[in-house]
């Protein structure tokens, strides 16, 4: 029967610190690998990926709700039409859309560093709030309109589960200036961002972080519109 071997402690330093490292069945080296993982992540892995997508925020996690749809598509459209319609956004015209069925809470967003000047409606972007103080994690909704008021250029976008526009000082969606804007969202892998805010959840009840995002422990607010729970 085969067995693994068990490897032999080196007697050089640096022996012993690559032993320790990888082959040490201990706490304290558990404690080193998370520490190099969170360093490789933070200094090499995410800003290599966002130099390949070319922003900041290459890599995402959905802490709100108010982009699932939680039905079919015609059941959520039957519900929302009222709204595209006025904005000259038909059904046919949404099933073109990127994300047609929404997307939930814990997904992980890959986002696209596109110019704004190539965004278009039926695109979800990702983008601060005018108020980064009072909502200090980025936004992710979907543009319902693109409005040039003469040498200004606005969106105005919409979560898909929200019945209307969220219309206060912190974050107005009606007007959202193209230098609030930091990506275009364009794929997503569903819930594994879980992980990443239980682990950040985790640390900030231990007090190693605090509460606010970093290119690392970015968060996307998908706000909810007020009153709608």
């Amino acid at each position: 029967m085969w067995k693994k071997k068990t490897p032999v402690k080196p007697k050089t330093t640096w022996g012993k610190i690559w032993y320790f490292i990888w082959h040490e069945d201990s706490i304290a080296s558990w404690v080193v690998n998370i520490i190099i993982a969170f360093i490789l992540i933070k200094f090499i892995i995410y800003p290599g990926m966002g130099f390949v997508f070319g922003t900041n925020y290459p890599v995402v996690a959905v802490v709100s709700e108010s982009m699932e749809h939680n039905d079919s598509f015609y059941n959520w459209w039957y519900g929302q039409e009222d709204f595209y319609l006025k904005n000259n956004i038909t059904d046919i015209d949404f099933r073109t859309y990127s994300f047609v069925n929404g997307f939930n809470k814990g997904d992980i967003i890959f986002l696209y560093g596109t110019t704004p000047e190539n965004v278009e409606v039926g695109n979800v972007i990702v983008y601060w709030a005018q108020d980064t103080e009072k909502k200090p994690y980025p936004i992710i909704h979907r543009v319902t309109n693109i409005r040039d008021t003469g040498g200004e250029v606005y969106f105005e976008t919409k979560g898909d589960n929200n019945v209307r526009q969220i219309r206060e000082p912190e974050l107005d969606e009606k007007n959202v200036a193209v230098n609030n804007y930091i990506g275009r969202a364009t794929f997503r892998i569903p819930y594994v961002g879980y992980v990443k805010i239980w682990f950040v959840d985790m640390l900030q009840w231990t007090g190693i972080m605090q509460s606010g995002p970093d290119e690392t422990t970015t968060f996307i607010n998908s706000s909810v519109e007020p009153n709608l729970g």
